[in-house]
């Protein structure tokens, strides 16, 4: 999963699994060992960024809404002082209450202190001239602190990864999907499920209330040391081949997301799969494509071929960094169309997604779009991931969807959430336009709110989805 921000993913090897209903999976560096808060009790100071990549023209501005939540993540109204910090080329312009209104706060640059007026803040910066990073932190005492990180870059000038017309397929179905990786694993630990105290198979039980799409992750090489699942190899082709088989078996249509990694890829971290690490360029994208093609022809041989496949997970900040960070447009949207090219290479029909976090983050998701779309890069659906936390309101979700459907050919929906299960389906399958495809909730399994309970057996959260299957005639 999710998340471009500060996201704290668990490495997810076998000894951390007991930790998983405390996942949001994020990035690995502050989620370790973190106690949760409690709810209405002040716990944590929430960073949400409108944009976490600038253009480093000494101008490009972002807003930053600062709060603080309690452990379920509710705001909390609050009276804190609160310090900030930035490291990197940009610099501190301004602090505003809830209401715009001038904070009064100390400005020194590259440091503020301000106080919370209704529990909200938002902090403007201005990015310098330097590409890179800037990190922005606000700590404040008895909390823990928030961070965020931003890529500042030069776009240059777009090339043409090809000169070729291309018309995005159009999804017929209404998706209603899940991911489910974490499958395997859980039930190599010897977890049951069940329905009404009725024994049986997780992805059936959730066939039969209302969802028709599995999403699977699968890493290049996860069973390295460094790899995602160290020496047992999780979310490999192997085990992926697998559960294709079972996806198919129940009826139900299969999404691919390929990490291109070892390990977890997002917008904090895309490392290079260690087979990849020395080639040049132009080997480097020979690889992405047969990889890509290897996978999709072992699936296709087995009769599961993917029915829609992303090109990378969360790629607003790049995939297989450094070649394809974000910084660097044009090698990112060569490695991106090696991707395609392989997919379509099997599966001429297969959908193909482009995957972003950013669910409110309207100018930073029309910046990615717009440099793909001046590339060439021939694609069918726009994917977005959408966390509150990190992505903003319910609101910032609708009207980034409806703006994003208005501009591109593109479909829309939301490829990852968790939280307002309700609010954020109404919002995938009403996008104007005829553009809505509908959602995938991320590791209901298994995470924060999942569907099933830690025993396995489906809870008040599984009895959503008939509903929303229902209301959007989900077949």
């Amino acid at each position: 999963m999710s998340k471009h921000f500060s996201r704290s993913v668990f490495s997810l090897q076998s000894c951390l699994l007991a930790a998983l209903l405390l996942i949001f999976t994020i990035s690995t560096a502050n989620a370790q060992g973190r106690r949760r808060g409690v709810a209405g009790k002040p716990f944590e100071i929430q960073i949400t960024p409108y944009k976490t990549t600038m253009i480093a023209n000494g101008k490009d501005e972002v807003s930053i809404k600062i709060a603080v939540i309690d452990g379920v993540g509710t705001e909390m109204k609050v009276s804190n002082t609160v310090k900030f910090s930035l490291k990197g080329d940009a610099h501190i312009t301004g602090i505003q209450n809830a209401d715009k209104t001038d904070a009064g706060a100390k400005i020194n640059d590259t440091t503020a202190e301000a106080h919370f007026n209704n529990g909200l803040l938002w902090v403007t910066l201005v990015a310098g001239k330097t590409m890179g990073h800037i990190k922005f932190e606000a700590k404040a005492d008895s909390l823990w602190p928030g961070s965020t990180e931003i890529h500042t870059v030069h776009p240059g000038k777009a090339h043409l990864v090809t000169t070729a017309k291309y018309k995005p397929k159009k999804v017929n179905d209404k998706v209603l999907g899940a991911d489910i990786s974490f499958l395997p694993e859980l039930e190599n630990r010897g977890m049951k499920f069940s329905d009404n105290g009725i024994a049986g198979d997780a992805i059936q039980i959730m066939k039969a209330h209302g969802f028709n799409y599995i999403r699977l992750r699968i890493f290049n090489a996860p069973a390295n040391p460094k790899g995602y699942s160290p020496n047992k190899g999780f979310c490999d082709l192997e085990h992926t081949k697998q559960m294709a088989k079972r996806i198919k078996a129940a009826g139900m249509k299969f999404l691919l997301d390929f990490h291109y990694s070892d390990y977890w890829a997002d917008p904090q971290q895309q490392n290079k799969p260690a087979e990849w690490v020395g080639e040049d360029f132009t080997a480097l994208k020979q690889s992405v494509h047969d990889y890509t093609v290897k996978v999709m022809q072992e699936l296709k041989d087995q009769g599961t071929t993917p029915d829609m496949v992303q090109v990378g997970n969360e790629i607003n900040h790049g995939m297989i960094w450094p070649e394809g960070a974000i910084g660097n447009l044009d090698s990112l949207s060569q490695l991106i169309y090696a991707g395609v090219t392989g997919v379509k290479a099997v599966s001429p029909s297969t959908i193909i997604m482009l995957h972003i976090a950013l669910g409110g983050q309207n100018a930073e998701a029309r910046f990615f779009l717009d440099n793909m779309a001046a590339r060439n890069v021939p694609f069918d659906v726009i994917g977005l991931s959408y966390y509150p936390k990190w992505h903003g309101t319910i609101e910032d979700l609708k009207n980034n969807m409806a703006d994003l459907a208005s501009r591109y050919p593109q479909q829309v929906m939301v490829a990852e959430y968790s939280q307002l299960k309700r609010e954020v389906n109404d919002v995938a399958f009403n996008v104007p336009g005829g553009k809505a495809v509908g959602s995938f909730i991320w590791e209901p399994i298994s995470s924060w709110e999942g569907i099933f309970d830690k025993d396995g057996k489906a809870n008040q959260y599984m009895n959503v989805y008939p509903e929303i299957a229902k209301k959007y005639e989900v077949k």
